[in-house]
């Protein structure tokens, strides 16, 4: 049986890239996220390069969801290997952390923190059983570094960062591997790429990061998932944190 990734938050620059990197190694699709025109033409766009892939849409904002929609998966699949999630887009804006106040965070929290909490309660237990499956999550570069004007989504993603490196920690010894890309970076093709950034303060601090070709991304996914030797990789690479000397 084909082994199965599923996409969450799937779109035209990181997902469709991921997708295309593990189908080119023979693993089934299941694209996940709202919009479900979209979804079918990038199945329709693999399918034309010989990988099998199915649309699920779903409101990835609604953690209560995550269990019928992990169900959908496996009644198409059969089952789950490696589940990628990433559906940061333009919704997200940045706020400045003098501007922020509950309700912001209140609203970012679903998305970024709980629903990927949800979506490894769903998958572990079949993971456990086999002995094998791996969870990927997708974040921007300021849940590892806060920065002047780009909070609101940091603060959130931090947290579920810190979740993730628990994660990888208590699972190590299991065969189940959860590792975090942070990218530092616009995604070219992605929509959030192509959207007006809001606030002047904003545009020019994102002006300083470079724009990465998503199937760069992906292939440091792909090394991630093979080699399982680290929590995080940073892109780009120069700006990971260093180690302070003991």
């Amino acid at each position: 049986m084909s082994k199965v990734i599923a996409v969450f938050g799937a779109g035209t620059g990181l997902g469709v890239s991921v997708a295309r990197r593990f189908g080119r190694e023979g693993f089934q699709v299941a694209l996940v996220a709202r919009r479900k025109d979209r979804l079918d033409a990038l199945v329709e766009q693999l399918a034309g390069e010989g990988i099998e892939a199915a649309a699920f849409s779903a409101d990835l904002s609604e953690p209560a969801e995550v269990p019928a929609l992990v169900a959908a998966v496996r009644d198409r699949f059969g089952r789950i290997d490696v589940l990628e999630y990433g559906p940061i887009g333009f919704e997200q804006n940045f706020t400045p952390a003098a501007e922020l106040d509950a309700a912001t965070l209140e609203g970012l929290i679903p998305l970024l923190l709980l629903t990927p909490v949800e979506v490894v309660r769903a998958v572990l237990p079949e993971w456990t059983e086999r002995g094998d499956g791996a969870f990927l999550l997708t974040q921007g570069y300021s849940a590892v570094q806060p920065m002047p004007h780009l909070s609101g989504i940091g603060p959130v993603m931090s947290a579920a960062r810190n979740y993730l490196y628990s994660l990888n920690g208590e699972l190590a010894d299991t065969g189940i591997y959860a590792g975090t890309l942070s990218i530092a970076a616009s995604i070219a093709r992605s929509e959030m790429a192509e959207a007006a950034t809001a606030g002047a303060a904003a545009s020019e601090s994102l002006a300083a990061f470079p724009v990465v070709d998503p199937d760069d991304l992906a292939e440091h996914y792909w090394d991630m998932y093979t080699k399982r030797d680290r929590v995080e990789q940073v892109h780009p690479e120069s700006l990971a944190p260093q180690p302070t000397a003991g």
